[in-house]
């Protein structure tokens, strides 16, 4: 097998050296994605996205999925056929399953975690067998198993593993908030009715422990994830280095506000707060707090209203309360990024008071935009949004400070060099062709050592 990464880590730092190889040699370079979607999720946008910037800069890649949503011929799917389609949903109730036995059926954190005791093999796929780097991301729900990437590991290629959230680097949770079992070995799991010192967590714990994590260079989008993730006993031995998503600072750029507004069948003269996530209703996304700072805004300044309306960009339902104190417009999910740029730029600012998050997309996609954000001080936010100089960043769950973030950007900031500082921000550290560069040279890296060590 690939045993490079634990060496690689006495000769290379967190930066990365600059690449020795030629950029013809990255232009002939294949590279794998693996993700479970397509577009469906956070990682999945980001996955995709990095694809995308990878092949502006020559390189040849593809992105393996299981669910695929567009016809992108770059995009290859495992699980079109209707067997296919099947097995992949007896293996996610089948891991769901297990996790609700540990649970005694309870819904509460069915989602919160996974196991990975199901997947498919796909050591024998012409773009695993033809890859040069084989690069994983999000592989949950009966994507991959822990015995599927370690028979990805006995490959003896080249892997990175960029994480989304913290489950690589935990027993089966997804964010570990202030648990620190997985320092050690896990067990006693919050998350689980079922829990003790040999738990579920626990017994997954140890088998990660024997997928090879040694051979696998991993990646955190953010600086908060790599140091929480270097603090884990199953990345003892690996290197871990902070690389972010890229975002099209092309696409994701100002528009004319009231023209954009006028498109949309938007007032002109109205304040609009903007609220996103995939699912609105989502508890991690800390709608009870923002309806909460909503609740507090209308008391504290009674005339806003009629000057201020919402906007919902996701999936929303019954969560949305009935006496919400501000008319409000829903778009639905969207998929076409041109729409969702429009909703950023018609937008006055953007909250997101997540509860859990690494480096969220879409705060990146407003600030690109030049929309200011509010967003609580948690994972990787602080890290994109610098308090009062292109965002608002508020205190954990603390809506009355959620509030404030508001009024500030609304009555107080020079709304205009916050915009721009904002944008500046993303530019400067998001944007695709610096992402892609810092990942070719990350890829070259790994490849010339390996051709070193043969």
């Amino acid at each position: 097998p690939f045993k490079t990464i634990a060496e690689f880590r006495e000769e290379s730092t967190t930066t990365m050296a600059p690449p020795r190889f030629s950029e013809v040699f990255i232009a002939v370079m294949k590279i794998v994605l693996i993700n479970t979607s397509e577009n469906r999720g956070g990682a999945a946008v980001a996955c995709k996205r990095l694809m995308i910037a990878l092949k502006k800069q020559g390189i040849s890649v593809k992105m393996l999925v299981r669910d695929k949503q567009t016809t992108d011929p770059d995009v290859i799917s495992i699980g079109e056929s209707k067997n296919r389609k099947w097995i992949n949903r007896v293996r996610f109730v089948y891991e769901r399953l297990v996790i609700g036995l540990n649970n005694f059926f309870s819904r509460k954190n069915l989602f919160a975690v996974s196991i990975a005791n199901t997947g498919m093999n796909i050591t024998k796929l012409k773009e695993v067998k033809e890859a040069d780097i084989i690069h994983l991301h999000w592989i949950n729900q009966g994507m991959l198993s822990l015995k599927d990437i370690h028979r990805l590991v006995e490959l003896g290629k080249p892997m990175v593993w960029t994480m989304h959230d913290m489950w690589p680097c935990t027993g089966i949770c997804h964010h570990a908030r202030d648990c620190s079992h997985y320092t050690q070995n896990c067990g006693n799991c919050f998350f689980l009715k079922l829990s003790g010192n040999k738990d579920l967590s626990y017994r997954v714990f140890q088998k990660k422990l024997r997928v090879g994590y040694e051979n696998i260079l991993f990646v955190a989008c953010s600086d908060w994830l790599r140091s929480r993730t270097e603090k884990s006993s199953l990345l003892k031995y690996s290197k871990v280095v902070t690389i972010p998503n890229p975002l099209d600072t092309n696409l994701f750029s100002p528009l004319d506000k009231l023209e954009v507004r006028k498109r949309l069948g938007l007032s002109m003269d109205s304040y609009f707060l903007l609220f996103g996530a995939a699912k609105v209703g989502d508890v991690r996304k800390g709608f009870e707090y923002y309806f909460e700072a909503l609740r507090l805004l209308n008391r504290a300044i009674p005339e806003l209203r009629g000057r201020l309306e919402l906007i919902f960009m996701g999936e929303a339902g019954l969560e949305i309360p009935q006496d919400i104190p501000y008319p409000a417009h829903f778009t639905g999910f969207l998929t076409d990024e041109e729409k969702i740029a429009d909703w950023y730029n018609a937008a006055s600012l953007f909250v997101l008071p997540s509860l859990e998050e690494n480096l969220p997309n879409m705060i990146m996609e407003s600030m690109a935009c030049g929309t200011p954000v509010v967003g609580f001080d948690t994972g990787g936010i602080p890290e994109m949004i610098d308090h009062k100089y292109n965002g608002y960043v508020a205190r954990y769950k603390d809506s009355h400070d959620l509030m404030k973030g508001i009024c500030w950007l609304l009555n107080q900031a020079d709304i205009q060099e916050v915009s721009e500082n904002a944008r500046k921000k993303v530019v400067d550290y998001y944007s695709e062709k610096l992402i892609a560069e810092r990942f070719s040279q990350l890829y070259s890296e790994l490849l010339s050592y390996k051709n070193r060590t043969k």
